[in-house]
């Protein structure tokens, strides 16, 4: 079996820069994605959601993004992602769907359902999509409504007359607020009180919110989401949902489910029809654990304070799409990072790259 240079998993926006700055660098390598298409997870989004309502799309390396209109974002990112494979002659084969990276004789052995490969280096671009976090409650298995999550939300149509209980703090349970709160009644539950900002989000502002995630990477804590830690800001097409107060009437964490809705610990309910979970996502990682990369704080820690992409544990695994880069606003800095990376782990297995 050749080996190969480097190995990426994944093609979504963080592969996809990886892969362009590894063939940069003159650096032998193939990309594997367990999606039958291009597209990342954007392919697998609500129809409803459109490249206006999306909180941007990054461009790739060497590209200029899709425009922020009214069509489809599941629809125009794929195409934008197919597209610049196609023009950069990136070597994505899908689908593969890889099950676990483990150590061969100082080699990485990359088992697949599909084959197997064998390389020297790994970019682990897999992000999040696949790893939705549902958190358990007593009595959930007992709800008689419909529970969803963010990554099967079947767009806002569906809720319209059914009473919808919105849990999550972040950007995703704003968003769904917005779409929801003018069509039918919402109520709002989150672990602890949303933090609003009011000021621009300015470059700045992007860097100070990824500094913030670099340091628990830094320590080896479990990355928490850039966007978790930027703040929520509404945009125009949530203000008729804030003027139904729909931000307003905010409740924290309930105690347990029942079958026809919550209740809380001082003994209050409120009936629901449809529990919507907008929880986020964990790293889709599992596939590493064979080569031991988590640090005692339940993390893997990457060099260079949390703002490189080398693992500390293994130097020869980069992680692009994981805590700083977990979002567009670094992951084509990351993909920069970890063929730079790439490149130092091949020099000191005697390998010669162009670059």
């Amino acid at each position: 079996m050749d080996i190969l240079d480097s190995l990426v998993i994944g093609a979504g926006q963080a592969g996809l820069s990886a892969s362009f700055h590894l063939r940069r660098r003159g650096v032998e390598h193939l990309v594997v994605d367990a999606d039958e298409r291009a597209g990342g997870a954007w392919q697998h989004r609500w129809d409803a959601l459109t490249m206006r309502d999306v909180h941007g799309v990054a461009e790739l390396p060497g590209d200029t993004p899709p425009p922020r209109d009214v069509r489809r974002a599941n629809v125009v990112v794929p195409a934008y992602f197919a597209a610049y494979e196609e023009a950069h002659d990136l070597p994505v084969l899908r689908p593969v769907h890889v099950r676990r990276v483990r150590d061969d004789a100082g080699v990485l052995l990359v088992e697949a359902e599909e084959g197997e490969w064998r390389t020297r280096t790994l970019v682990n671009a897999t992000g999040t999509w696949t790893q939705p976090f549902v958190p358990h409650y007593p009595g959930m298995e007992t709800f008689l409504g419909e529970q969803f999550h963010t990554v099967d939300y079947p767009g806002p149509e569906h809720f319209r007359g059914k009473r919808v209980l919105v849990v999550g703090g972040g950007a995703s349970a704003v968003q769904f607020l917005g779409a929801l709160a003018p069509l039918t009644e919402t109520l709002w539950v989150t672990r602890r009180p949303p933090v609003w900002r009011d000021d621009d989000f300015t470059p700045e502002a992007g860097a100070a919110a990824v500094a913030l995630v670099e340091k628990r990477v830094a320590a080896g804590l479990p990355p928490e989401s850039v966007v978790s830690v930027t703040g929520l800001m509404l945009r125009p097409q949530e203000r008729e949902a804030e003027r139904l107060g729909a931000y307003a009437d905010r409740r924290p964490l309930f105690q347990r489910i029942e079958p026809d809705g919550v209740r809380w610990a001082d003994g209050s309910f409120e009936r629901v029809d449809v529990i919507l979970w907008a929880t986020g996502f964990r790293p889709a990682i599992g596939h590493l654990a064979p080569l031991h990369l988590r640090s005692a704080a339940g993390g893997i820690q990457l060099d260079r304070g949390g703002r490189g992409t080398t693992a500390v544990a293994d130097p020869r695994v980069q992680l692009v799409g994981y805590g700083p880069s977990a979002s567009t606003i670094g992951a084509n800095r990351a993909g920069r990072a970890a063929a730079a990376g790439v490149v130092r782990a091949l020099a000191k297995t005697g390998a010669v790259v162009s670059s």
